[in-house]
């Protein structure tokens, strides 16, 4: 359901070498925006979609990444900005007051909120406060107070993309885990059904949620998904996006068990790469989200959606040729208009 004649942005995308932001770049062009694709490896997929404006970055935790950020939004006159991947947000919420300066629109969360979400551990300690159901978590120091028997996940506190996370059922080999990844956090396993709802709460704190199960995961991403409701789900994704005072886009994931109770396992503060489907079950989600960046009213009637409707993944090659060419076209096409 396409945003009716939508004012032509220039939005830059952060991470189009990963599924979110290649996604949501695709989804903006297709809306009739220009997109300046960011991403650190100069042989992000992003990079190859039609009529995008490629440039490589540097990493997120680099020095110089604020300085290139504001110098490419001067030059290529962006309006917004919008980060595909968890990395970009913690700079970019930063920049904030030097964005706002240049005209250029951001729509995040404080930099407290943005710790919460992006930290597990302080994560699972704010919904914990807030009474929302989430796993057991432990950091590394207090592993001895983990129940025996107790089947646990050990994984970056700040990891993403379903990176170095492992599963184990003892608990010796979770302490040699907690040597081997990099600030980690040790959280109880749970199982069920696994989902995720695409989520867009407005700057006057109303939410919009589409609740898609995850029917099977590979390497942390949806292979199949299909749209859903269920009224509990739907309470506690409302709950955590209180408590975590979200706003903009997100996605909130977790488990339903056999008997029905829900657990909250994550927010992410970015969009899913799984929100095709959102779209396609009816919800306007980027055209909506597109009109929050910019300060006009989230209509969240157009945010509404169609149980029953499925998406698959299947990943294929998508481009084969000379890295050295590659290389030539993306910096020419990045190169400020």
């Amino acid at each position: 359901m396409p945003t009716d004649q939508p004012i032509p942005r220039r939005i830059l995308v952060t991470g189009v070498g990963a599924n979110p932001g290649f996604g949501l770049t695709r989804s903006l062009t297709r809306l009739g925006h220009t997109v300046v694709a960011t991403d650190a490896n100069p042989l992000a997929p992003g990079f190859l979609l039609p009529a995008v404006v490629p440039h490589v970055m540097p990493l997120a935790n680099h020095p110089d990444y604020p300085s290139v950020m504001a110098k490419l939004c001067r030059e290529l006159a962006v309006d917004a900005v919008v980060a595909g991947i968890e990395n970009d947000i913690p700079p970019l919420v930063n920049m904030q007051p030097q964005l706002d300066a240049d005209g250029v629109h951001l729509w995040l969360p404080d930099a407290e909120s943005v710790h919460a979400c992006i930290d597990k551990a302080v994560f699972h300690d704010v919904l914990t406060e807030h009474g929302i159901a989430t796993p057991r978590t432990w950091r590394p120091e207090t592993i001895d107070q983990v129940p025996d028997g107790t089947q646990v996940v050990v994984k970056p506190a700040r990891g993403h993309g379903a990176q170095n996370v492992h599963f184990v059922d003892r608990l010796d080999h979770a302490r040699v885990l907690c040597e081997l990844v990099s600030e980690p956090v040790v959280q109880e396993r749970v199982y069920g059904t696994e989902f995720t709802a695409d989520c867009l709460v407005d700057r006057t704190g109303r939410a919009s949620a589409i609740l898609r199960r995850r029917d099977l995961v590979k390497a942390g991403l949806a292979a199949v998904s299909t749209t859903f409701d269920d009224p509990a789900v739907r309470d506690l994704v409302m709950k955590t996006l209180g408590a975590v005072r979200a706003q903009g886009v997100c996605c909130v994931q977790g488990f339903i068990s056999d008997d029905g109770a829900v657990t909250i396992t994550e927010l992410n503060v970015r969009i899913a790469g799984g929100f095709p489907l959102t779209e396609a079950a009816g919800a306007d989600f980027v055209g909506q989200m597109v009109n929050g960046l910019f300060g006009l009213p989230v209509d969240h009637d157009r945010l509404t959606y169609q149980t029953g409707m499925f998406l698959t993944n299947y990943v294929e090659t998508l481009a084969v040729g000379d890295v050295a060419e590659l290389e030539l076209t993306t910096a020419t096409k990045g190169e400020p208009s």
